[in-house]
């Protein structure tokens, strides 16, 4: 079986590959010709250099692969953008280059038995903050960061292909783990004895490990399903404070300052941030998006589907995949 992995140089996207390799599948990265590949070593993989932003090129490089190589019997599209320098380029990197390899796939007769899609929880935006019921398939997305939307859009043009397009839509609520760099700060500035929270009221969060991530993925290729969507985390509700006090454990419960904002300072330094990264030419973690994601209290989500469809069963709750997280970032020198 020969398997497509867009994003591949990425967080998620690396993780999708080694499984592959470990089922023994025909892998092959979807790579930019400047990606790295430090996560990309094992001399089984194989590379399609691709330039989703890019029509006519894009073009010529599916149509040699299928030339040469034959189509894929499956595509998992992860590459993407969390963050960016200007609002529309969310648009451009999410929406229209997944817009861009349906259609150029289609064209080109290589539509494979299935395209599985890494979206996001954030699609639906500030669901039930009131009664912190979980999110679900019946509720009506309201996304208020232009990342949701874009995945939101990328999500609608999925629904609006044709009955034989054989999609998969995933919404992981926070992924963490080894190799990824935004919830890493955290335990960096923990490791800096400073542990900072936003909002005084009170905030249920949602997580799912990398590789949890990466079991459902593999279990909807397994059972063969298309045209479905499903929320992913691990099954569990976690209180604000739960992700640093794990990693504070795993640190050896360092004294730490710990410093509660406003939402109102936070909105305020998340626009300085993003305006003077904006002037250097580069993205800032911290940005507005950032704010609406931070500023949200209820990131329930019902796994009940993910569940009973595809029999996914999570092996990592938040303490062991901070563990396991932890070791990773000492042994890497991060921390």
């Amino acid at each position: 079986m020969k398997i497509l992995i867009t994003g591949a140089s990425g967080f998620i996207g690396s993780f999708l590959v080694e499984e592959a390799l470990r089922r023994g599948m025909e892998t092959w990265a979807g790579v930019r010709a400047s990606s790295s590949r430090a996560w990309l070593q094992d001399a089984r993989i194989r590379f399609a250099e691709l330039d989703l932003g890019d029509d006519r090129r894009l073009e010529e490089q599916l149509r040699r692969h299928r030339d040469t190589e034959g189509a894929w019997d499956y595509v998992i599209h992860c590459a993407g953008a969390t963050k960016c320098r200007r609002r529309e380029d969310f648009d451009h990197i999410n929406y229209d280059a997944t817009c861009r390899l349906v259609r150029l796939l289609t064209e080109l007769g290589m539509v494979p038995r299935q395209f599985l899609y890494i979206s996001s929880l954030s699609v639906y935006g500030p669901i039930h903050e009131t009664d912190y019921a979980p999110i679900c398939e019946q509720d009506t997305p309201r996304p208020d960061t232009a990342y949701g939307r874009s995945k939101l859009r990328s999500e609608e043009f999925l629904r609006s292909t044709p009955d034989s397009f054989p999609y998969v839509i995933f919404r992981p609520t926070g992924v963490y783990g080894p190799r990824e760099r935004d919830y890493y700060l955290m335990a960096q500035s923990i490791s800096r004895h400073l542990d900072v929270a936003v909002g005084f009221r009170r905030q249920d969060l949602t997580f799912i490990y990398v590789k949890d991530l990466v079991q459902a993925v593999y279990l909807a290729i397994e059972r063969g399903v298309t045209r479905r969507a499903y929320f992913v985390s691990d099954g569990r509700v976690y209180s604000s404070r739960a992700y640093s006090d794990y990693i504070r454990a795993e640190l050896g419960n360092p004294v730490v300052v710990r410093l509660t904002f406003p939402l109102a300072v936070l909105r305020a330094v998340s626009v300085v941030a993003e305006t003077l990264a904006g002037l250097a030419g580069r993205s800032s973690t911290l940005n507005r998006d950032k704010y609406h994601i931070m500023k949200q209290r209820n990131w329930r989500c019902d796994i009940t589907p993910l569940v009973e469809e595809l029999g996914f069963r999570p092996a990592y709750d938040l303490q062991r995949g901070v563990r396991e997280s932890i070791a990773w970032y000492k042994q890497q020198g991060w921390l």
